[in-house]
């Protein structure tokens, strides 16, 4: 048995209008299962397909108020696209934001609801990504985050060292999943998180007992009525088992 990152799953306060805001940063289209539920996937793609990391944002009235713990770096393929694509962002409600980053290539940019991303400089590993480079998780620990999602999912450990981890795809396809050293604490709840779905052979409630057996948790919550498990990784932080598809 094992999971596959599928989407990532954001708060906002305003779900259709950041939804705007990152189909057009993508160029991905935009669906919606219902209200106050925004989904965001390239046009055609056959969900789950491990080529991309989608975003499903819900509506929650609570603003932000720390830095994510979660974060997207977007793919560029060269210093013009770079800049071409930190002045579009900036048109479509992107602002300048700085956390500590200093004198780096990247740029770092908040979407409209202050949501922390940063545009990379050019660099080959990510040449065939799309427009998502990677999913970055902040953490203590990369060696051990890379241990349980490592063998949470299927996917591939590109790197690991007591500073970064990465990992992709099997399929050699997609986005990676980082983890980078980070000493600031967790809190609350984050606001953006990772969603995995187990194969559709599989049995998510067996699969759940295999991920806590790795060493994820439960939050404490009730979880009766809905339809997917709530887990916490080893650092704390809140994932979705999604129904199998």
């Amino acid at each position: 048995m094992a999971t596959r990152l599928v989407q990532i799953n954001m708060k906002a306060q305003d779900d259709a209008a950041l939804g705007r805001f990152w189909a057009a940063a993508l160029g991905w289209g935009i669906d919606s299962e219902g209200p106050g539920v925004t989904n965001l996937e390239p046009v055609g793609n056959a969900y789950p397909d491990p080529a991309a990391v989608c975003i499903d944002i819900i509506a929650r009235p609570e603003p932000k108020t720390v830095k994510n713990r979660v974060h997207l770096d977007l793919a560029t393929t060269s210093t013009a696209h770079q800049a071409e694509l930190v002045a579009r962002l900036k048109e479509l409600g992107a602002t300048a934001v700085d956390v500590g980053q200093g004198d780096v290539p990247w740029t770092v940019l908040a979407d409209p609801e202050g949501n922390e991303f940063c545009v990379l400089e050019p660099r080959a590993i990510y040449r065939d990504t799309g427009p998502i480079a990677a999913v970055v998780v902040d953490c203590a620990d990369p060696r051990e985050m890379a241990r349980f999602w490592g063998e949470a999912m299927d996917w591939t450990l590109h790197e690991v060292t007591d500073d970064h981890a990465s990992l992709r795809s099997a399929q050699g396809v997609g986005p990676y999943l980082e983890f980078l050293r980070n000493s600031d604490p967790k809190s609350g709840w984050n606001r953006v998180h990772l969603d995995v779905s187990p194969y559709p052979d599989d049995d998510p409630a067996a699969e759940a007992a295999r991920l806590r057996a790795l060493g994820a948790t439960d939050p404490g919550i009730d979880q009766s009525a809905i339809s997917w498990t709530v887990l916490v990784d080893p650092e704390g932080n809140e994932f979705c088992i999604l129904s199998p598809r």
